[in-house]
């Protein structure tokens, strides 16, 4: 049997342990950033680079806006002086059967952007609203 890519159309995402139907999700990067260090008594001019501290990039979540489902914007208003709710975001990728097959854990995570939908009065789309949610750390578990 010919194994072919996963697609990336079946997918769940869990903030808190609730299930949080979505549209997109996006951002599930990380990087190391880079130290170049030279020591002053080495006889080469240039400097040598090392991998250095890990960088997360933020995750967006959009999904369509229902009637008074203000779930994005209460947990942004959880903010105060400083501290807010703090949620382990988990976004699965599933197979046919909707079993995981690669799972982002995102740990300790708090949003940092809502934006609401663009409104046109000629537009016959779905109202689309978006969170952007910064974190601490993407671990990746497959099967």
């Amino acid at each position: 049997m010919a194994e072919y890519p996963l697609p990336v159309f079946h997918f769940r995402v869990q903030w808190g342990g609730v299930d949080l139907p979505c549209a997109e999700v996006g951002g599930l990067n990380q990087e190391k950033q880079v130290i170049e260090y030279r020591d002053g008594m080495s006889p080469e001019y240039s400097t040598v680079k090392m991998p250095g501290i890990p960088k997360f990039g933020n995750i967006t979540i959009k999904r369509g806006i229902l009637p008074a489902d203000n779930k994005f914007f209460e947990w942004l208003n959880t903010t105060k002086l400083n501290k807010v709710e703090r949620r382990d975001i988990i976004i699965s990728l599933l197979n046919e059967n909707h079993e995981p097959v690669m799972t982002w854990k995102a740990v300790n995570a708090f949003p940092v952007k809502v934006e609401g939908p663009a409104l046109k009065a000629t537009g016959n789309e779905v109202a689309i609203e978006s969170i952007e949610i910064a974190h601490e750390g993407i671990t990746i578990e497959n099967g």
